[in-house]
């Protein structure tokens, strides 16, 4: 069976959740036997996200191959437990480099290098990479931006394209907000008809309207909206606000969003969707039986989306220990001496978030000193973990002013360093040790306790790491590595044994935990915060 297209645009305003009804839909339809496979496309000029501060695009999310993403990557595989690449991710900067680079190689030769065809035949070809493999029955591409964004334009142009030339073999979903104004006490849908005109004046019609609301939408209400916008009626599909994302799936299975989606594609229902362990999940989340208390120390936790994959993976680990989860997010720049020990003296467990540079590393140490001088759990993660090293370092090796070369060049103690493989390394862009690497694990350690197994892969995204040198004194001292890179002899977990849970790891757990398997040093750690 040849493969077919979703597309998924959105309109109105951004943040409606788009990547999360690509997500839902593609849920659906695996649950129903269909093998389905999600990407993204993103307007900005950026290769990647990988050099944009998480206030302008909130996490990176970084792939197994060591693609440096979208955060709604994170949402596909969360959701389908499949994981994804950098042929999932297309930006507008990687479209141009490509259509560049041919340009200077002479593969136009005598042509005039235009948005059409030229850029519009590379995003197709892109959009088509995964549908070429012939791995896949359905391809949901998500567009990022809203539709009149000049950015998104190329984009559209090539969907419209692209629907031409696919003939049935494809659908498309708009997603839009139908505001309810107060003063009134009125749902009103002109922004959703505008939003679709300018859809119509690019020359691409919906197939189906997904309508992001507060309040229930009624039949008349539907039947308006599908008269305006050439569609039909069963088509106008209800996405109201819910207390979790992973009741969308659920609340789009209601709507019929699956069937609507296979009549059209021309594609059998099959079965109904298998959707029993996601339900169980659901379940659990809303019936716990207990609480926890969990401080996030960052930097960026003004912007929650900044820790998207942490906050996930911590609602995965609670269901499995039938407990509520509850984040404090704690800026590191506001935690001092004298307000530490009243900010986290009521927390079950801490963890100290990754990120890079020295803005806000003090309030870290402080956090790492009071969770290990009170034995309270505490979890590091990459920047995380390097900061419990050097507060190690300090306080109970005594090696004075011992830092990370990233902070201090000139530190007479780096007991964090820059590696080897970055030394010569100049350009930022995709130059970090990224992806998927081996990690053996140290039987009877608490990792090899939370794994169950000696190896495991795990994903990364740093230039720095614990030097070494310095092993044999930090595990005389009480500090063992328990995890280590098999090749390169790199140090991936530190734990302190004499303590009830404390574990930095160099790489990003939170990059695997989906909702069928929860990432277990997650669900280790939150066993130990409630025990």
């Amino acid at each position: 069976m040849s493969t077919k297209y979703v597309f998924v645009t959105g309109g109105v305003a951004s943040s409606l959740g788009k990547g999360i009804i690509a997500s839902s839909l593609a849920k659906l339809l695996q649950a129903r036997g269909y093998k389905v496979a999600n990407q993204k496309l993103d307007p900005y000029i950026n290769i990647d996200p990988g050099t944009l501060n998480p206030y302008e695009h909130g996490e990176c999310y970084v792939t197994d191959d060591g693609a440096e993403t979208d955060l709604d990557l994170g949402h596909y595989e969360r959701f389908t437990g499949c994981p994804t690449s950098q042929a999932n991710n297309i930006t507008t900067g990687r479209i141009y480099q490509n259509v560049i680079n041919k340009e200077r190689r002479g593969d136009y030769l005598g042509k005039t290098v235009q948005i059409v065809p030229h850029i519009t035949d590379e995003i197709k070809r892109n959009i088509k990479l995964l549908g070429n493999k012939g791995e896949y029955d359905v391809v949901i591409t998500e567009i990022g931006g809203t539709v009149g964004d000049i950015e998104s334009l190329p984009f559209l142009e090539a969907v419209r394209q692209l629907r031409w030339e696919l003939g049935e073999k494809s659908v498309l979903i708009h997603l839009t907000l139908v505001p309810f104004l107060s003063a009134s006490g009125e749902l009103k849908t002109k922004p959703t008809q505008h939003s679709v005109k300018s859809l119509l004046e690019i020359g691409v019609q919906p197939d189906i309207l997904v309508l992001r609301t507060e309040h229930k939408l009624n039949n008349d209400l539907k039947r308006k909206v599908a008269l305006f916008c050439n569609v039909q009626p069963e088509a106008v599909i209800e996405s109201i606000d819910v207390s979790t994302i992973y009741e969308v799936p659920i609340k789009m299975e209601e709507e019929k969003l699956d069937e609507i989606v296979l009549e059209k594609l021309d594609l059998p229902l099959n079965s109904e969707p298998d959707l029993d362990s996601w339900k169980k999940f659901l379940y659990k989340l809303n019936n716990y039986r207990q609480e926890v208390q969990i401080g996030l120390v960052g930097k960026y936790v003004e912007l929650h989306d900044a820790y998207k994959s942490i906050a996930e993976a911590f609602t995965h680990a609670g269901a499995v220990n039938d407990c509520k989860v509850n984040i404090h997010w704690i800026h590191s720049e506001t935690l001092n001496e004298e307000n530490a020990e009243e900010t986290l003296k009521n927390l079950h467990g801490i963890l100290v978030a990754p990120g890079f540079g020295h803005r806000g590393i003090n309030g870290k140490l402080l956090a790492i000193h009071y969770a290990r001088t009170n034995n309270i759990p505490f979890f590091g993660i990459c920047l995380g973990m390097q900061m419990a090293v050097i507060e190690f370092a300090r306080n109970v090796l005594h090696l004075e002013g011992a830092d990370s070369t990233e902070m201090a060049a000139k530190t007479k103690y780096p007991v964090i360093d820059l590696m080897d493989s970055q030394k010569n390394v100049t350009e930022k862009g995709g130059t970090m040790r990224l992806g998927a690497y081996k990690c053996e694990l140290k039987e009877g350690s608490k990792a090899y306790e939370a794994y169950g197994q000696k190896m495991v892969e795990e994903r990364h995204r740093h230039r720095y790491e614990f030097n070494n040198e310095y092993k044999e004194a930090f595990e005389k001292g009480g500090m063992i590595t328990t995890g280590i890179n098999p090749d390169t002899g790199l140090t991936e977990i530190i734990e302190i044994p004499s303590h009830k849970w404390f574990i930095g790891t160099q790489f990003h757990p939170e990059y695997k935990s989906t909702v069928v398997k929860p990432h277990p040093l997650f669900v280790a750690f939150i066993k130990a915060c409630l025990s």
